[in-house]
């Protein structure tokens, strides 16, 4: 049995790097590790932008599954949005010293 469409949506940093790649797409997944599968046989070297060796989904890269934050494990059910963020982080400590 094949995987049934889900809908990702990617982010102006990805589309940086692959271009050509939409913003949204659909693509047959059953799980989040599936779905940059696929991502990565449509544009070769995505999956290295989105998973460490681990394999694990990157720091500073999150995934959420209808609102949810997922893993590669995380199953994805048919029609279901995936949403793929670059985290943001950095920036100054208020002058307060508050963290």
């Amino acid at each position: 049995m094949s995987a049934a469409p889900v809908i990702v949506r990617l982010p102006d940093a990805l589309l940086a790097l692959f271009p050509g790649a939409p913003r949204r797409l659909e693509i047959a997944a059953a799980t989040v590790g599936e779905a940059i599968e696929g991502l990565d046989r449509r544009w070769p070297g995505m999956r290295d932008r989105l998973c460490d060796s681990t394999p694990a989904i990157r720091r500073h890269i999150n995934v959420f599954v209808e609102g949810e934050r997922a893993t590669l494990e995380t199953r994805i059910q048919p029609g279901a949005e995936v949403f793929v963020l670059t985290a943001i982080s950095g920036g100054r400590p208020p002058a307060d010293g508050r963290a």
